[in-house]
Order: C-alpha cells, then sequence, then structure tokens
C-alpha cells in the first residue's frame, strides 16, 4: 500500500515523501534541509534514495544536504551538470532506462519544460502498486496502464490566467512561460480521459499556481471527470 505525504507543493518549494511500506524515498528537494529533517523525525537515513526531476531551486534546493547526509540523489544527467553536482552519491539517471531503489522499480521519461533535462517517473512495486509521477510539463506524450495511483501537475486554468492577463495581474510574459512549461487544467483532464483509470485509487493534483489556479474548482471538477478520490497538494 502506497502512501504520499505532501510536505511542500508550489512555486515556493516542493517535496513528497512515498513509501510502500517497506522503502522510503523522497520525490523533490526544493524546501529547507531542516524541513525534510523535521518530516523525517531527524531519521534522514530512513530514506532509501531521492528523486528529483530537474534542476530548479523548488525542485531541488536541499540536494546538496542531502548527498552530506549520505541520500543517493537519482537526477539526469542534465540536472546533474546544472547545478554543479559532484558527489560520488549522484546517480544519473535518464529516459527510458528502468532502475532499482529497494523494492522500487523506476522508469523515468521525458517531460516538456524549460530545463536542462527534465523527467517524469513512473514508479512500481513487487505488490502492484503502480505510481505515475509528472510535474512541471506542459505536456505528457506517454499512456500509461495499470496506474494505481497518480501525482500529476494542475498548475492553472486557461481561463483564471487570461482573467489575470486582462486585468494586468499577470504579464504576457509570465503567460507565456506559464502555458508553455506548466500542466493546465485542461490538459490534466485530457490527460485523464486518455489514460487507463481502472486500477487507480486516488489523483494528487500537485504544483496549483497561487494566482491561476482554484483548488476547489481543480478538485470537484477532475473528481466529476473520474470518479475517484481527488487530494490537492497545497502546503
Amino acid at each position: 500500500m502506497i502512501h504520499i505525504r505532501t510536505l511542500a507543493s508550489s512555486s515556493s518549494g516542493n517535496a513528497y515523501l512515498i513509501t510502500d511500506g517497506q522503502t522510503e524515498l523522497l520525490i523533490e528537494a526544493g524546501i529547507h534541509y531542516k524541513e525534510i529533517q523535521r518530516a523525517l523525525g531527524f531519521q534522514v537515513a530512513r530514506l532509501a534514495g531521492c528523486l528529483v526531476s530537474h534542476e530548479h531551486k523548488d525542485h531541488s534546493l536541499s540536494i546538496p544536504h542531502l548527498l552530506k547526509s549520505g541520500v543517493n540523489v537519482y537526477t539526469s544527467r542534465g540536472t546533474a551538470e546544472s547545478l554543479q553536482l559532484s558527489s560520488h552519491r549522484i546517480k544519473p539517471i535518464q529516459a527510458q532506462e528502468r532502475f532499482v531503489v529497494g523494492t522500487w522499480t523506476i522508469l523515468p521519461f521525458e517531460v516538456e519544460h524549460d530545463a536542462a533535462e527534465p523527467l517524469g517517473f513512473l514508479m512500481v512495486n513487487g505488490e502492484g502498486d503502480k505510481l505515475l509521477f509528472a510535474t512541471d510539463t506542459y505536456y505528457l506524450r506517454y499512456r500509461f496502464e495499470g496506474l494505481t495511483h497518480i501525482m500529476v501537475e494542475c498548475n492553472f486554468a486557461l481561463d483564471i490566467l487570461y482573467e489575470n492577463v486582462a486585468s494586468g495581474a499577470v504579464s504576457e510574459s509570465v503567460k507565456s512561460r506559464v502555458v508553455s512549461s506548466h500542466f493546465s487544467l485542461e490538459h490534466v483532464k485530457d490527460f485523464l480521459k486518455s489514460n487507463d483509470l481502472s486500477r487507480v485509487e486516488e489523483i494528487h493534483l500537485l504544483h496549483l499556481s497561487d494566482h491561476n489556479s482554484d483548488e476547489e474548482r481543480f478538485k470537484r471538477e477532475v473528481m466529476e471527470l473520474t470518479g475517484l478520490p481527488v487530494h490537492v497538494a497545497q502546503k
């Protein structure tokens, strides 16, 4: 049984603890190290590893501290090079090449973001659980079968974004970056409709924008579409 705990999920920082009861992983390290320590009861050695999707600080901030604490960090070579990381604890991974951490077999895949070599993760364990993690992407090119847990970015809604542009609250340049690097509510719904949800137990919506989202609406619309439990990761 997979347990998902959100430590942070916003443009200020992202971090998630994932465990299947045997192997505990941190996905993203975009918060202060002390916050990670507190979340783990100051037992960082509980972590079998940390997966990092890309180099932006709201996803990578505490990597140096994790490395010093003896935690292996799995990320793309492009991400590691962008952050100028050099440690035997950095484990370079690449899209479409599986690797194993404890009870998890993990398949990285390409996502679309303004970063060096960003990745999403498909995680499978021996109990038949299959978790999808995808954030900071404006498009997902793949389709997935047999998922049991979905963690997907739902950053903005187009109508809210355009209203904010019209009112002057959001600039045209920011709008252009948002639509070309983040997943909208509309894209999330299209993605869910085109995938096999027959085994899905729950959906987690990640990385909601502070200004261009509506937590209650996003949760309601995805629940109405899928009939599944939906959690909004907001911390």
